[in-house]
């Protein structure tokens, strides 16, 4: 399997489907394509490898004879990502989830009137550090546009 490859344009896409996201101009019209081209092609992307590669039916490119992969131990964790396969199938799992959440708070934020170029710099730290991006627009949001009737509701 080319991991190289599959790494390579998984990250290309994804930054095709970011720019779009931060930069175009009527956004509303574009979210639902973005949604399940961007964010759907990812998931099923993600979906088609680790299935494949938990069904034997693909390499994970690593050597064989390390610690045994599992989700329960931090050992088992590095096992997982220290393979090209387990690295790439994993990346792309964050490349979608960061997709996801960046479509939610631009539209979130587009709905409280946030400006564009407020809205930029949150997106690139979601693209970069998921959750401290999220933390910095939930922070962000209660001083900066204007509040729905129901300001809890993660709409």
């Amino acid at each position: 399997m080319p991991w190289d490859a599959i790494f390579g344009y998984a990250n290309l896409y994804a930054m095709l489907c970011w720019s779009v996201l931060a930069f175009s101009p009527k956004r509303e019209q574009i979210v639902p394509y973005l949604f399940y081209a961007g964010c759907g092609v990812l998931a099923l992307t993600y979906a088609v490898l680790i299935v494949s590669l938990m069904a034997g039916f693909i390499s994970d490119g690593g050597a064989r004879g390390g610690p045994s992969a599992d989700f329960t131990t931090l050992v088992g964790i590095m096992a997982i990502f220290d393979t090209p396969g387990g690295a790439s199938i994993g990346w792309i799992h964050y490349l979608a989830f960061d997709l996801f959440v960046g479509i939610w708070a631009a539209r979130n934020a587009d709905r409280r009137g946030i400006n564009r170029i407020i809205q930029v710099p949150i997106l690139f730290f979601i693209l970069m550090a998921g959750p401290l991006g999220l933390v910095l627009y939930l922070i962000l949001r209660q001083f900066v546009g204007t509040k729905p009737e129901n300001s809890l509701v993660p709409s």
